[in-house]
């Protein structure tokens, strides 16, 4: 291809409302252009981008025995109330009426469909294990659209799903679809890691995401660099740090701490590791009867090390919690309590709460925690002594580094990473048995489908790839999915009828070759044509030049590399695709 034959639209600044670099450089570059908030025009270059996404995804999907279809953006409500989705999806899930004041969605993602597709078309167990997978256009009304194609509210995304007859089976199609995703991403040029993960809104019984590492990456993967464990922070448990409790050594003693609410400013006064320091966090539950009415509120005390930071998605899973909490107001904590947030513990409440000590807290002996009074802590703080054991030992705070891991194989690593993808194993409760869809066994009994369900955010694959591939000049594309693998620089092509053929010869043998090549035939200055094509950040760059040609070479330079080689004319194309394909 030649330039003049696709659109090249270039800025030297980015906008201002550009946060993220993938998103200052994709606008810079004229990937995207914003048309509204997390809303994107996808131009000539990224659209390029993308098209080569959706190909090595469709190719590993086949290669999986996934099969392709197209399911609607806007869906009927109907489907979505048969699971309850409709009403506790959220906000995010974008609700519209027709003319006629039916109810419709506008897609987030597809069970619900998928599901009735299956429900229609797979009667028997001999049609079974089945997979179907489409890539399409989603929406979801983020509050807050942010980071440019990295949290939109339009964004194209493949979601495939299985169905299988009991749940071997479909583990064995979890399994499959694991292993064609790290195809896919080895094949994307990325550095990655899959951990295992939460099955959030989505639901279900396993779950792994596929992360891109990235430093400005929202997420927290945890991993073991010894082993084979990676989790992520959500979902890494948190092994206790002491391995017994030790006896007390001090007395109780209500310590006077003016003015120190936090446990760091505790520790610094009384001259204390943080270690040796205990939060307090207070949360509530509205009781309701089997009716749904409401009976009334619990306050639950949770305790973490002073060091640590209790974990949310580990929270929501405790019995008593499942259902639903929310963090105490105010009013109900210094009723329970008698006093304000900042000096609370679990001695001498003013009413009952349910006490929850994390793993290493209960094992802790001689600490430090509130004492239900403004301006004092207790010291010397033992179960058993001073507070009776806690209703509930349970991992309920984030890892750290240096944590020991899980598998017994080291000690966890953490760093940051951009989530893309994400396989589920649904089972049957979430979907299949909610919209009754069944196959009929051997004997002629209907079964619930076993489940499983799998995405990956194809437009989110260009900012996490530029997140971790980009330096001062621009973005660098991994070869598998950039715009062009090749762009050939010619230097005063409008000048020099030699130049303007051995550029168009070079081009021709290239592309003759299989190799995705541009040449810029659009006559401008070194710097300026140089400064374009590494903001948009092509792999490799040739150039042609009457001295060039004069000495028999031309310059051959990777986007990474700080310099340019001269390589013979009759040469090039052959170190091109050496280049271009390393053994």
């Amino acid at each position: 291809m030649k330039a003049s034959q696709t659109f090249i639209s270039t800025l030297k600044e980015a906008p201002a409302d550009a946060e993220v670099m993938s998103h200052r450089l994709m606008m810079r570059a004229g990937f995207i252009k914003r048309l509204a908030a997390g809303i994107y025009n996808y131009m000539p270059l990224g659209l390029r981008v993308i098209r080569k996404v959706e190909g090595i995804i469709r190719d590993e999907m086949v290669r999986a025995g996934s099969v392709e279809l197209l399911m609607p953006v806007v869906q009927p409500a109907e489907l979505w109330q048969e699971t309850g989705r409709f009403q506790a999806y959220g906000p995010e899930l974008l609700r519209v009426k027709d003319r006629h004041d039916r109810d419709y969605i506008v897609q987030p993602t597809s069970e619900e469909v998928i599901t009735d597709i299956a429900r229609q078309e797979l009667r028997s167990y001999k049609q079974l294990p089945r997979s179907f997978f489409h890539i399409q256009t989603k929406f979801r009304d983020e509050r807050r659209p942010r980071f440019g194609v990295m949290r939109g509210r339009e964004f194209t995304m493949k979601d495939a799903y299985s169905f299988d007859r009991d749940q071997a089976s479909a583990l064995r199609s979890y399994q499959t679809m694991y292993e064609a995703y790290k195809r896919i991403f080895d094949r994307f040029g990325l550095q990655y890691r899959a951990v295992a993960a939460d099955t959030g809104a989505i639901g279900g019984d396993a779950s792994h995401e596929f992360q891109v590492i990235a430093d400005t990456g929202e997420d927290a993967i945890v991993f073991c660099p010894t082993s084979e464990y990676a989790a992520n922070i959500e979902l890494a448990e948190a092994l206790p740090l002491l391995a017994s409790r030790a006896a007390a050594t001090q007395a109780l003693a209500k310590t006077p701490t003016p003015g120190k609410s936090t446990c760091e400013d505790v520790a610094s006064l009384l001259g204390l590791p943080l270690e040796r320091t205990v939060k307090s966090l207070v949360l509530a539950t509205d009781d309701k009867n089997d009716a749904g009415d409401s009976i009334g509120t619990t306050v639950w005390l949770l305790l973490v090390r002073g060091d640590h930071s209790l974990n949310e998605v580990k929270t929501g899973k405790l019995a008593g919690l499942k259902a639903g909490w929310r963090f105490a107001t105010v009013a109900e904590i210094e009723s329970h309590f008698g006093t304000r947030p900042g000096y609370l513990g679990p001695i001498g409440t003013c009413k009952p709460v349910k006490v929850v000590a994390e793993r290493t807290v209960a094992a802790m002996s001689d600490f430090v925690c509130g004492a239900n009074e403004a301006d004092f802590h207790y010291t010397g703080v033992n179960w058993g002594r001073d507070l009776p054991e806690p209703d509930l030992v349970a991992d309920i705070r984030n890892v750290v580094a240096g944590d020991p891991s899980p598998d017994g194989k080291g000690v966890l690593a953490i760093q940051r990473g951009i989530e893309v993808g994400h396989v589920f194993y649904l089972g049957t409760k979430k979907y299949s048995e909610p919209m009754k869809a069944n196959y009929l066994d051997e004997t002629g009994k209907p079964q619930p489908f076993e489940m499983g369900c799998y995405g990956i955010g194809v437009t989110r694959i260009l900012g996490a790839a530029v997140e971790q591939n980009f330096d001062e000049r621009g973005m660098i594309w991994p070869t598998a999915i950039a715009p062009f693998e090749v762009v050939l620089c010619p230097i005063g092509m409008d000048r020099s009828a030699e130049v303007r053929a051995a550029a168009e010869q070079l081009h021709d043998t290239l592309a003759a070759a299989g190799v995705d090549v541009v040449l810029d035939d659009r006559g401008e200055r070194p710097g300026a044509m140089f400064a374009d094509w590494e903001l948009i950040g092509v792999p490799l760059r040739v150039v042609i030049s009457d001295r060039g040609l004069k000495a028999g070479m031309f310059e051959v330079q990777g986007r990474r590399e700080a310099t340019a080689s001269a390589v013979a004319v009759a040469d090039v194309p052959a170190e091109v695709k050496r280049r271009l394909n390393p053994q």
